[in-house]
């Protein structure tokens, strides 16, 4: 059985700098009971949900959303890494198309402390042990934080291959702070021009500022998914379904192309978004707004490619033509995205789907994408997860 999957309730609540955000569990909750709200439900509607969190010891899930109600239902936890919110929501939309139940619940949440990520374990060989050693071979640089030394050495690569300018990211992170500035729900709303982000402190000399890197963020987000035939018998909105999504992991070229942009997830972002053009019916050109896994300034010009929008290696032109913004071909991440909205990683798939959801109602208010008809979500998970999600709103 394959159904229509409506996009019934969404919430989010503003993201907040580590230290400055309520708990886990009370985040995870506002952001649930927003999402009910939205879509005019109870929690003993929901019959399966699915609780995003990369940090967190098992059964966060649980404690964030009894906060809620107690219903007995099953609470699936998920972790994926920087993928996990998209993650929940794959899992709750394929519960709903195949049948296995009419309302499904997808939040995410996360609790970060500030610097760069860290395992919680070192009594073991990290989950990214593979990918690890071909950064050694292919950027050394030990004593720079892992998740910079893999983005931006695939940011160094493109540099290298295709000639691609420092300025270009820098272009990408001003316009991102252009975007945020327009959505109270960021972390941070300050607008920096490209001479800003060009004058940050180096993170590593010539590859990449501080300002290109996100910044870690605590938050939760969650979205309500139903059947078609539910909705129409509760008398719920369905003017916004997901026609597409498909979720892929690394490929033998990850590790054997010895190419650091495909260290980081291209070739998972171009398998997924195929499937997921597929699957919709559809191609890039047919796209109005794009919400994408902007972890990196670097991250966002890569994905362009990876989804299509340029073709590899021809990213910069789509920047220099203004074709990422308001009044070109696409707007992209008009939240914001991860570099200004903020990333706390378990809820950032979840928030990419509640400003998507609003683009397409047409309720994004100062950021609205006019006559958005089409948006497409991306979130990558290193690892690896990519998920790609199609919406459409409804004719």
């Amino acid at each position: 059985m394959t159904r229509k999957v409506i996009v019934a309730g969404v919430g989010m609540i503003p993201f907040r700098k580590p230290g400055t955000s309520e708990p886990y569990d009370v985040m995870g909750e506002l952001a649930v009971r927003q999402a009910l709200q939205d879509a005019g439900l109870d929690y003993t509607d929901v019959q399966q949900a699915y609780a995003g969190y990369v940090y967190g010891d098992s059964t966060c899930g649980q404690k964030a959303l009894y906060r809620v109600g107690m219903s007995g239902i099953p609470v699936i936890n998920v972790n994926n890494n920087c993928a996990t919110g998209s993650t929940a929501l794959y899992l709750a939309r394929q519960a709903v198309q195949s049948g296995a139940v009419d309302c499904a619940l997808a939040v995410g949440f996360e609790q970060m402390n500030p610097g760069a990520l860290k395992s919680r374990w070192d009594d073991r060989k990290p989950a990214l042990e593979r990918a690890l050693e071909v950064v050694d071979e292919l950027v050394g640089m030990p004593e720079i934080p892992s998740a910079i030394r893999q983005f931006a050495g695939a940011g160094r690569a493109h540099m290298d291959k295709y000639g691609t300018r420092l300025e270009t990211f820098a272009a990408i992170r001003a316009k991102a702070s252009r975007h945020a500035a327009r959505n109270p729900l960021a972390v941070f709303r300050n607008v920096v021009s490209t001479e800003d982000v060009m004058n940050a402190p180096m993170l590593w000399d010539g590859v990449i500022t501080r300002l290109m890197a996100c910044p870690p963020t605590c938050g939760g987000a969650a979205a309500l998914v139903v059947s078609e035939d539910f909705a129409r018998k509760r008398g719920l909105r369905t003017d916004v379904f997901i026609a597409g999504q498909s979720m892929t992991t690394d490929t033998p070229s990850t590790y054997e192309a010895r190419d650091m942009i495909r260290v980081v997830g291209f070739d998972m972002t171009r398998l997924a978004a195929e499937q997921a053009y597929a699957q919709a019916g559809i191609g890039p050109d047919d796209v109005d707004v794009i919400e994408l896994h902007d972890c990196f300034a670097q991250n966002e010009l890569i994905t362009y490619e990876g989804l299509g929008l340029a073709a590899e290696g021809e990213g910069p032109k789509l920047v220099e033509d203004g074709d990422n913004t308001y009044g070109g071909k696409w707007v992209v991440n008009p939240s914001g995205g991860l570099l200004s909205k903020g990333h706390p990683l378990g809820a950032t798939g979840l928030a990419q789907c509640y400003e998507l959801t609003h683009q397409l109602r047409g309720s994004a208010s100062d950021r609205q994408v006019s006559g958005a008809r089409v948006a497409l979500q991306h979130n990558l998970g290193l690892g690896g997860a990519g998920v790609v999600t199609i919406y459409q709103k409804a004719d």
